[in-house]
């Protein structure tokens, strides 16, 4: 009988204790993905404070876009240079240590007494973006069991996507409370906060045995291989075209739509919303078809972008239709790299390309607003954003042609 109930017993500790470990590793992961949503909030804080920080710096919109423009640049730099550096760091010290850089630039941002100071403070926001991001893109692998890894991996670059759309709208709304400086001050808690929240909840992360930082040459080849160009030139276009756009909405809003600030602050919230909806229901397609989710998304974006400029749409239902199409651009770019099979490289190089293409992007519409109008961003993102629906087009044309 004691044998009996001892394994029984035993049973149901083993049970318990599987069951504690799992729900301890989707924490980890749940806070990893917080930590995304936040160096990508931070990345993208500047564009819904362009009007206020460019007035209180002393310098034109365009060139408070430069905010934008170095992080970018930084985070394409910083992500391959830290995965070469530091290769035998223990992962869980790595991220602790970005997400602690973070609040340390988001704070330095809210302080900046000068444009200077500010673009320095928006450098320590790059290697933290750059760093964290890489990192952390793999860690699904590393915390959940082999069948639960796409969900998991899902969720850390969920982040990512719902920062994109629901950063600005958010730090919007609390800059219009206290200032543009309180929304550093606020994303500079939340990092804070998630150093603690990463220290409690991930486990030591020792670097895994893997290949060396120089791959063979029939590696490299496979990491640029035709899918894996296709997918960072449809990035380069769209994100690009959107950033140019994106960036410059708020003094658009402004200045031709003659929006006041409670709209241009309804404007953004509403685009966020739109653009969860649109990630959402943008995944499961891109999962089956990401070349045709892609087309509709970018050609979304377009129809945007000019009818702001050309029939004079409202605000609020251009950033819906908008904000639709944007949401789907990241999980469905993110599907369609995984499935080039460039594995971990191919990820590091989309990483890359996306964060060159956001400091492309805002430095594109700077120039545009500065030397034109700033209606011209407009233009140009609509332009970019087509271009990049047509060359998605034509190569699923090629493939069906060459197969």
């Amino acid at each position: 009988m004691f044998p009996c109930a001892a394994g029984k017993r035993l049973g149901v500790m083993t049970v318990t204790d599987v069951s504690g470990a799992v729900r301890a590793r989707w924490l980890a992961v749940a806070s990893v993905g917080v930590g995304t949503f936040t160096v990508v909030t931070s990345e993208m804080l500047p564009v819904g404070l362009l009007t206020s920080m460019a007035a209180d710096l002393g310098v034109s919109p365009g060139t408070a876009g430069m905010a934008m423009s170095a992080p970018g640049l930084v985070a394409a730099v910083s992500a391959p240079l830290l995965a070469v550096t530091a290769r035998r760091t223990d992962r869980r010290v790595l991220l602790i240590g970005l997400m602690a850089l973070l609040a340390v630039a988001n704070l330095a941002a809210a302080l900046a007494p000068s444009h200077p100071v500010m673009l320095a403070a928006r450098v320590l926001t790059g290697v933290s973006i750059g760093g964290f991001w890489a990192f952390a893109a793999g860690l699904g692998v590393r915390l959940v069991p082999e069948p639960s890894v796409g969900r998991a991996t899902s969720v850390i670059l969920g982040g990512v996507s719902v920062a994109s759309v629901l950063g600005v709208p958010a730090g919007t709304f609390v800059s219009s409370f206290a200032g543009w400086r309180s929304a550093f001050v606020a994303a500079a808690v939340l990092a804070l906060v998630l150093v603690a929240l990463l220290a409690a909840t991930l486990p030591p992360l020792k670097p895994q045995a893997g290949p060396s930082p120089s791959p063979a040459p029939d590696k490299r080849s496979s990491w640029l291989s035709g899918p894996v160009v296709l997918v960072l030139v449809l990035t380069t276009l769209t994100v690009s075209g959107h950033f140019a756009a994106y960036t410059y909405v708020r003094p658009f809003m402004e200045q031709v739509a003659g929006a006041g600030p409670a709209l241009v602050s309804a404007a953004l919230l509403v685009y966020g919303a739109a653009g969860v909806l649109g990630n959402f229901a943008a995944g499961a397609r891109a999962a089956r078809n990401p070349q045709i989710t892609l087309i509709v998304l970018v050609l979304l974006m377009a129809v945007a972008m000019a009818a702001l400029v050309l029939v004079g749409l409202p605000p609020l239902a251009a950033l819906v239709v908008w904000g639709l199409g944007y949401g789907g651009v990241g999980v469905t770019l993110q599907l369609w790299i995984m499935r080039s099979g460039a594995g971990e490289m191919g990820t590091a190089l989309y990483v890359g390309a996306f964060n060159v293409s956001i400091a492309l992007g805002s430095f594109i519409g700077g120039r545009l607003t500065d030397g034109l109008s700033v209606s011209a961003v407009m233009w140009a993102g609509a332009a970019l954003t087509l271009l990049s629906a047509a060359v998605a087009g034509i190569a699923g044309r090629s493939r069906t042609s060459g197969s």
